[in-house]
């Protein structure tokens, strides 16, 4: 027998949480392994998955019981027991985990890189989230830098991926790019990026009490409160990168920007309770971009070595910045998970943390 132990949130109420921990017999069929989660990282990114589980699936990832459901996050796992050929007892995997002390997964397509998933009810779902990384052999592992790796590497790839496809649509003929929640990782590390583009104007929006964070970053030309979105250059084309999902900033940056906003991209929901409606808002309809298909597009064309080459040159530039950027936190126990959870689905929490987990 083995003691388990699951954080569920209502699907209904994401503010509702409670543990769940019980005694369970772990029967492995043929093809199947055990991993007991190390640590995992979590954001205002796990956020926006509780936000979206129904509409994005994320809810299917690691099904519960009715009425609630399991956040994903990125973290790190120890094979414990092993019925599936090429997964070995002791091996260490980097991957999308369930809040939780446990995964049993059917490991497929195995190779000394890692495996998917194979699980039945996980083959609907982008196969990016299914794949785990044998620690042994991937490049982009430091053993050093696992708190990093979780808290940075999956946010770093989408922030990699709007920067991507932004370019490979010529900006929407926009001169400047407006981010909501710019103290956000995925956010900052999209900024990190444009910065880099002698082209664009990179401005993010932000509270009062975020400002000398983002400020002190050097990666936005122009950092205003959400107050303030009326000062901004409104004759400029512009595009929108949604990260906060507040219906009033997007109606603000709607209705400042008017015909000249050109594209107006919704990515996460850092501001989930204040989502709103889309409903007359002035210049294009908010269209939500899913990194996975902009990642699936590029890895036909450029080949899956070639993504590979291409976002990890990008990788080890940012996590060099981003590295100076971050004070790692480290808690366990259901309490602390609880306080972070609450925390980071109310705001409070300090966007130059980076909070590891573990039961």
């Amino acid at each position: 027998m083995t003691t388990t132990s699951s954080f569920l949130v209502s699907k209904s109420d994401i503010n509702r949480h409670t543990l769940k921990t019980s005694d369970t017999a772990h029967l492995l069929l043929d093809g199947q392994a055990l991993l007991k989660v190390d640590h995992f990282s979590f954001t205002a990114n796990n956020v926006t998955y509780a936000a979206f589980g129904d509409a994005m699936k994320y809810w299917d990832f690691f099904p519960s019981e009715d009425g609630w459901g399991i956040v994903p996050v990125w973290g790190f796992a120890d094979v414990v027991e092993s019925r599936a050929e090429g997964v070995s007892i002791g091996d260490r995997f980097y991957g999308y985990f369930p809040m939780a002390t446990h995964l049993t997964v059917t490991p497929a397509k195995v190779s000394e890189g890692g495996f998917f998933d194979g699980a039945d009810h996980r083959q609907h779902l982008s196969p990016i989230y299914n794949y785990y990384a044998n620690t042994k052999a991937d490049p982009a592992y430091k053993a050093d830098m696992e708190d990093l790796q979780m808290i940075f590497r999956p946010l770093f790839m989408t922030s990699f991926l709007i920067d991507d496809f932004l370019d490979d649509n010529n900006f929407f003929g926009a001169e400047q790019i407006v981010l909501s929640s710019a103290s956000s990782k995925t956010a900052y590390g999209l900024a990190f990026l444009l910065s880099q583009r002698s082209d664009i104007t990179v401005i993010g929006l932000t509270s009062k009490n975020n400002v000398p964070f983002v400020e002190a970053m050097g990666s936005y030309d122009t950092t205003v409160t959400y107050d303030k979105i009326n000062t901004l250059d409104a004759s400029k084309k512009t595009v929108y990168v949604d990260m906060a999902g507040s219906g009033t900033v997007r109606r603000s940056v709607h209705e400042h920007f008017n015909t000249n906003l050109t594209y107006s991209c919704s990515v996460g929901a850092s501001h989930w309770d204040q989502m709103g409606s889309n409903k007359d808002l002035p210049g294009p309809a908010p269209t939500l971009f899913f990194a996975p298909a902009q990642g699936q597009k590029r890895s036909k064309e450029w080949g899956a070595d070639g993504l590979q080459k291409r976002t990890g040159a990008a990788w080890l530039k940012f996590i060099d910045a981003a590295a100076g950027w971050t004070d790692i936190v480290t808690q366990s126990g259901a309490e602390a998970i609880a306080k972070v959870y609450a925390d980071t689905a109310a705001g409070r929490v300090n966007p130059q943390h980076g909070n590891i987990l573990s039961f």
